[in-house]
């Protein structure tokens, strides 16, 4: 078992154990009060797999517990689902003592998340992540968020966690699809930080060491969040792809999963940045290389007008100004500021 300290706002821990869902009531019992009521929210593909073993291993331990399912997709990350989640802690007399646990993947760790930051003007709650996507990013540094229908994550509050629980056996139920979308991010983290990681990625694609990988992605994470818990500087560089990758999956109306999106956010910014020599061809190439072993998208249907204009409602703008997160070597990228008359050249530039 591996214990990550976060010490952020709310100091927690990340707890990276095969099979930690069989004991995760009595992990709660160290941070949470004592047979409180916890509200388990998941999605329809979770829950069946785990939803029993985690209701079970809490009541075990002195919970009490009810759970709320709703329809898996991005598109359930939306106002309506986000009442519904509120009304459901209402109706079921859920108390500021008492605690949410988000099981599931990054859609329902952002909307669990927002409704524990919301509800009762906060109340507790514990990532139980259970894709890669969410073990190594969405369930570490307490962003939570909902969708609007103009744009991703538009509506959300920075509020940390009170534990983290991440299982690595659990990926072996995921969908090769879904697995691949999670490695997007973990190519992000070798791009930004680490070539040691990306080269452990580069020479052994899909086979790579998963609990190795996962805990180095938690430390980076961790590193950035401590520097920067509110997203005003260095933690901005988390968002290599992101930029471009949010356009994609807007104007997919979510078709386009996010790890495909973020994939192809990270080549369009990089051939960019190699068309304008922020950086060696090179880069490119192995950027490019790493993605097609890991048969990860890097082009899209879109026209540069259309990611564009869905870029001007990226959460990430600051009036006429938008960050772009551009590769300069492999480990190291930098934040520019990129007037938004000028975004559309630069998007040209990486078609």
């Amino acid at each position: 078992m591996t214990r990550i300290n976060v010490p952020a706002s709310k100091q927690y821990y990340v707890i990276v154990c095969n099979n930690v869902l069989n004991d995760a009531g009595l992990h709660l019992q160290q941070v949470l009060t004592p047979s409180c009521k916890i509200a388990i929210i998941s999605d329809s593909h979770v829950w069946p797999l785990y939803g029993d073993k985690v209701q079970n291993s809490l009541e075990l331990t002195g919970f009490q517990v009810v759970n709320y399912v709703f329809p898996a997709g991005e598109t359930s990350k939306n106002a309506t689902n986000y009442l519904e989640i509120l009304n459901f802690l209402a109706q079921n007399q859920i108390t500021r003592s008492d605690a949410i646990v988000a099981l599931g993947g990054g859609v329902v760790g952002d909307i669990a998340g927002f409704s524990a930051a919301t509800y009762l003007r906060g109340i507790a709650y514990v990532q139980i992540p259970t894709t890669l996507l969410a073990m190594v990013d969405s369930s570490i540094g307490g962003k939570t968020a909902i969708d609007l229908p103009v744009g991703k994550n538009l509506v959300g509050a920075f509020y940390q966690p009170d534990l983290v629980l991440c299982d690595p056996e659990v990926l072996t139920t995921l969908p090769h699809d879904i697995f691949t979308d999670g490695c997007a991010e973990v190519i992000k983290y070798g791009m930004l930080y680490d070539a040691a990681l990306f080269d452990h990625l580069m020479n052994n694609g899909s086979a790579f060491d998963r609990e190795k990988v996962i805990i180095r992605c938690i430390e980076l994470k961790r590193d950035t969040v401590c520097a920067d818990e509110f997203d005003t500087g260095l933690r901005q560089k988390l968002n290599l792809g992101h930029t471009i990758g949010h356009s994609i999956e807007t104007l997919s109306n979510y078709m386009i999963s996010h790890g495909q999106a973020v994939s192809t956010g990270m080549a369009i910014v990089t051939k960019a940045a190699a068309a304008r020599n922020l950086c060696e061809r090179a880069v490119l190439s192995d950027l490019l290389t790493v993605l097609d072993k890991f048969k990860l998208p890097t082009v899209t249907e879109y026209s540069d007008q259309q990611l564009f204009t869905c870029a001007l409602s990226d959460k990430k703008r600051a009036g006429s100004s938008l960050n772009l997160i551009v590769p300069r070597a492999i480990g190291y990228c930098e934040i520019i500021p990129t007037p938004v008359d000028m975004l559309k050249s630069f998007i040209q530039d990486g078609l």
